[in-house]
């Protein structure tokens, strides 16, 4: 049995996929991966994804450059659920061009903003994303 046989992927072929930091331990975003994706995660040792939205295989940086070098890649106790760690290339996690996709803390019943954008988005993908 492969590893790969190991994960428990859902109905729709997937597993969560928890990107973090290997310096800080900070959660930089979370995404999800199919079997290609993870095999290709481990023989690459960059992140890829599945984009549920487009419905593609995606390796993380291909449009904005800002790979995730994956350092390891843990399986939790119930083999449902991934954590990438990694180093961020370019310090922007998100597509918003913040570090993390979690920028958004929830204080006095509203979400607000606690992160300043690092770099337009505009900039990163040529476009308005």
């Amino acid at each position: 049995m492969s590893w790969l046989d190991e994960i428990k992927y859902d109905n729709a072929g997937l597993v969560p996929v928890i990107a973090q930091d290997e310096q800080t331990g900070r959660v930089m975003m979370f995404a999800y991966a199919n079997r290609e994706a993870v095999a290709l995660t481990a023989e690459k040792g960059t992140a890829h994804y599945w984009t549920r939205s487009r419905q593609k295989l995606w390796h993380k940086g291909e449009e904005s450059g800002h790979f995730q070098h994956v350092s390891a890649v843990q399986l939790d106790c119930d083999g449902d659920v991934l954590i990438y760690k990694i180093r961020q290339e370019g310090g922007i996690a998100c597509h918003t061009g913040r570090e993390s996709c979690f920028f958004r803390t929830l204080i006095d019943g509203q979400w607000q903003v606690t992160e300043d954008v690092l770099k337009d988005p505009s900039a990163i993908y040529g476009h308005s994303h």
